[in-house]
């Protein structure tokens, strides 16, 4: 690389973070304005949800291709292209009339953003030196945490203001600005075409299989059932094709993808804590919008005010997540921002038909406070030691295990949700016709109205009156359930750290340097200067 003008490495990672703050933001803003786009578009019920499943299923492909991609285009070409194309799309999108050309742009969407967060997260160690790179990736932590946060409001706002071309038309003048300064002002380096060459169009054909299966596969479970022959179909595609592509990448002389670095103790860490935060933060991310509308009938905008209390409190807390960020151990700060985490996942499961935003603010900010702290010591665990050649390859896995735990917690969710709730309202029901007076509270039924009732089965007027009543109180008992499950698996998080071998010898750094790991050989040997050289 070619050393950038004074002040371009953090213009230049500006723009990258930008670029990636509008493809998370993108995936909110769309899923929240879905039965919009299926009425102008006339699209069947049954199939409009394939526009963000193609989306994802792009995205999760590309993302482990990072690495190879940012070594014969170079970082900077490599977001150039994506953003661009991501930009393009866009337009695409908006000017889609019907359903499979919807889902066609999506999906170059999707292959477009899967570069830009890996992109994001091993520039803060190629581009910053070490004292300046807990502040580089708290900016992207909470860009892409907060993009999730204010979508709703974001698409709900949108929506009801312009029309759903706008979802992706406010793309076009940001993604321009992005691609033109990113070009002038990232660092240069020659983007080398050889590695075209060893491309294993193979191992690439086995990875999308794979990921793609299981994506579908746990977008599907939950409504076809988890032993349907469809899903263990499925799932044995993911597991064959999966393990193929194991076996010939680690065999490669020039691997698609570097599996060689979860032999690192670290890496493999953090990859579990991302994995882990993936899950609890897309989980409740989804999770209060499907409480919010199905029990409170909330709109998008509504629901979206209601959830800007999580990205206060983690704009609030930032700035003390970079200062105790370079004075403690990353396993211990790491325990503590998942404990927190997992407190605030807790703290859900008490939610009635009758929970609005001052019931859900606390959990809110106990779990906006813990954010960072699950985001930025794993972050450093996995990546801050690595040689430069291998940051590429080994960011793409590492935001690789993030997405696949959103999905797998997302798929869990709505097990848990629609399993549960026939179960819960039946139960209601036997309460009901039991006289029980707490039950009759809880599901809103006057308590005189409930003192006349007659005994015997019950006419058909009034069980129409009740049903609605009974799924929603049942509908929350079950979204208590789930929130309890996220909490415990969040709370896994600690038996991992608690398990891991002991961290090797830290040392402070003088100068008010965070913590470091001693350094560790690179994953693959580099004639090229290591992460320590990098732009100051």
């Amino acid at each position: 690389m070619t050393a950038p003008r004074p002040g371009g490495s953090a213009a230049g990672f500006a723009m990258m973070c930008l670029g990636m703050f509008m493809a998370v933001l993108d995936v909110q803003v769309v899923a929240t304005s879905i039965p919009t786009i299926e009425q102008a578009l006339q699209a069947p019920a049954d199939r409009i949800s394939w526009i963000q499943t193609a989306y994802l299923i792009a995205e999760v492909i590309a993302i482990p291709l990072t690495g190879w991609l940012t070594r014969m285009l170079s970082m900077r070409w490599l977001f150039v292209a994506a953003i661009a194309i991501f930009t393009l799309s866009s337009a695409g999108c908006a000017l889609s009339r019907d359903l499979p050309g919807l889902m066609g742009w999506r999906v170059v969407q999707g292959l477009a953003a899967g570069t830009l967060i890996p992109s994001v997260f091993s520039a803060v160690f190629l581009l910053f030196p070490k004292r300046r790179q807990a502040l580089a990736t708290t900016v992207a932590g909470v860009l892409a945490v907060l993009a999730p946060t204010v979508g709703p409001i974001v698409g709900g706002w949108i929506t009801e203001t312009y029309s759903w071309h706008w979802l992706f038309l406010i793309n076009l003048a940001p993604g321009a600005v992005a691609a033109v300064f990113a070009a002038a002002l990232l660092p240069r380096e020659a983007a080398r075409w050889r590695e075209a060459r060893s491309l294993d169009w193979l191992s690439l054909a086995l990875m999308a299989l794979a990921l793609a299966a299981l994506e579908i596969a746990l977008k599907e479970a939950p409504r076809r059932g988890w032993l349907s022959p469809a899903i263990l179909g499925m799932a044995a595609t993911t597991v064959g094709a999966g393990a193929a592509f194991g076996v010939r990448t680690l065999k490669a002389r020039h691997p698609l993808v570097d599996l060689r670095a979860f032999a690192n103790r670290d890496f493999s860490l953090g990859c579990l804590l991302s994995f882990i935060l993936g899950g609890g933060l897309f989980g409740s991310v989804y999770l209060m919008p499907v409480f919010l509308g199905a029990v409170r009938g909330y709109g998008a905008l509504a629901t979206g005010e209601v959830m800007l209390a999580t990205g206060l409190a983690q704009l609030a807390t930032a700035p003390l997540a970079v200062a105790l960020e370079r004075r403690t151990s990353p396993r211990a700060l790491s325990a503590f921002g998942f404990a927190l985490f997992a407190l605030g996942l807790g703290m859900s499961t008490r939610e009635t038909i009758h929970t609005g935003f001052a019931e859900m603010l606390w959990p809110q900010i106990v779990r906006g406070v813990a954010i960072m702290f699950c985001l930025l010591p794993p972050t450093r665990m996995a990546l801050g030691h690595l040689a430069e050649d291998s940051i590429a390859d080994a960011s793409g896995l590492f935001n690789l295990m993030r997405n696949l735990g959103g999905a797998i917690g997302l798929a869990l969710i709505d097990t848990v949700l629609y399993g549960r709730a026939p179960h819960h309202a039946r139960a209601i029901g036997t309460q009901l016709r039991a006289g029980d007076i707490d039950t009759a509270k809880a599901v809103g039924i006057p308590l005189k109205l409930f003192a006349l009732r007659v005994s015997g089965p019950i006419d058909s007027a009034t069980r129409a009156m009740l049903q609605p009543m009974i799924s929603r109180l049942a509908f929350a008992r079950a979204a208590n359930e789930a929130w309890a499950m996220l909490a415990l698996l969040t709370a896994g998080a600690l038996v991992g750290l608690a398990l891991a071998a002991p961290p090797r010898r830290e040392r402070r750094r003088s100068g008010g340097d965070q913590p470091c790991v001693l350094p560790i050989p690179p994953l693959r040997p580099s004639p090229r200067r290591t992460r320590e050289g990098a732009w100051r």
